[in-house]
């Protein structure tokens, strides 16, 4: 069971709602010196895979299962990614690791960082998003400001970008452990069938929510990417990153936004509480939900619905039906991982 954590909390408003990178590199920006695949070649024994945040745990499981790989995930479930400092026994699963996947867009520069000071010559560190999205596409917003540096990285809740973290996966593994490229490939393309699905479901459900009324007020900012392929609109969020409270007139001008902009409901974490949402809620009528999830995979290791398609299902859906939306599309899914035998086991 996770254990709920007291948020420190800051508000996010919505001014410009998506602001691209606009020429040159942000001083922050995490930079790749090769390309992901660039190691040695492993045969004869399972790769051995290390991972961050547990939705890129899945994914890569998705990928890898049946291939004898072992797969670690460094992260622990419900643990805030942004602020995670990987402890020093993290070193040994990194030190005996072929490939460390992690998401990249600045999101977890200290694991990288103590990464690139324990692999062994001829394993190497790919990060996977900063690999298949080019810098002109990040997207900086009222969370994560052009002048920090750092890029909304919460690409995973964008299905078609899943895809390409998957591709980028199964391309990795191939070059690094050819003689299961067979596993890696049919892996892939089960795997992209069903989030090419749950994309597809998603697209009907969003269709049931009047164009009015798909507005997000959420905990965190991570459905940016997610909203610009929906065309949903993001009006703020609540994060859990700063030791300071929300002034009263912070809070005020929130609730005044949401009261003009008409927001039927708004969401907390199932992770990290939010009283500040919750008071939003009470004084503007819009609904309270408090068990969104970023990456904290439903129910346990095994459980079916314990994987990066289960999370997303369960966050369409609670988002679809609390803004007076159909999600039968959604819940219809399969959303058991392509292969059952994968190795993951959580560091």
């Amino acid at each position: 069971m996770t254990s709920r954590i007291k948020p420190t909390i800051c508000v996010a408003f919505a001014g410009a709602m998506f602001v691209s990178a606009c020429g040159g590199s942000s001083p922050a920006a995490s930079t790749v010196t090769k390309p992901c695949g660039s190691g040695d070649v492993v045969s004869g024994r399972p790769l051995r895979i290390v991972s961050t945040v547990a939705p890129i745990t899945s994914i890569i499981a998705n990928v890898a299962g049946g291939s004898g790989a072992v797969i670690t995930g460094l992260v622990p479930e419900g643990t805030n990614s942004h602020t995670f400092e990987p402890p020093p026994s993290a070193a040994k699963f990194l030190e005996e690791s072929d490939v460390v996947f992690v998401n990249g867009l600045v999101l977890e520069e200290p694991t990288k960082d103590l990464a690139q000071a324990n692999i062994k010559t001829g394993s190497e560190v790919c990060e996977i998003a900063t690999e298949f999205m080019p810098e002109d596409e990040w997207i900086y917003d009222f969370s994560f400001p052009q002048d920090g540096g750092k890029p909304n990285p919460h690409l995973w809740t964008n299905p078609p970008m899943v895809k390409e973290y998957a591709r980028v996966v199964r391309d990795t593994l191939v070059k690094r452990n050819p003689e299961n490229a067979e596993v890696f490939n049919t892996n892939f393309a089960a795997f992209s069938a069903k989030v090419d699905a749950l994309d597809a479901a998603m697209v009907a459900a969003t269709k049931t929510i009047p164009a009015a009324d798909r507005k997000l007020l959420t905990y965190h900012d991570a459905y940016a990417y997610f909203s610009r392929h929906y065309e949903w609109t993001v009006v703020g969020a609540i994060q859990p990153s700063s030791f300071e409270e929300p002034t009263p007139k912070e809070i005020a001008d929130l609730i005044t936004q949401v009261k003009e902009e008409k927001v039927k409901a708004v969401f907390g974490s199932e992770v990290f509480p939010s009283p500040v949402l919750e008071q939003i809620g009470k004084e503007t009528d819009a609904k309270y939900i408090d068990v969104l999830r970023d990456d904290d995979l439903l129910g346990q290791p095994g459980d079916p619905e314990h994987s990066w398609m289960g999370l997303m299902r369960f966050d369409f859906v609670t988002m679809v039906e609390a803004l007076g939306g159909d999600a039968s599309a959604l819940k219809a899914l399969d959303v058991s991982d392509v292969v059952k035998d994968s190795a993951v086991y959580p560091q």
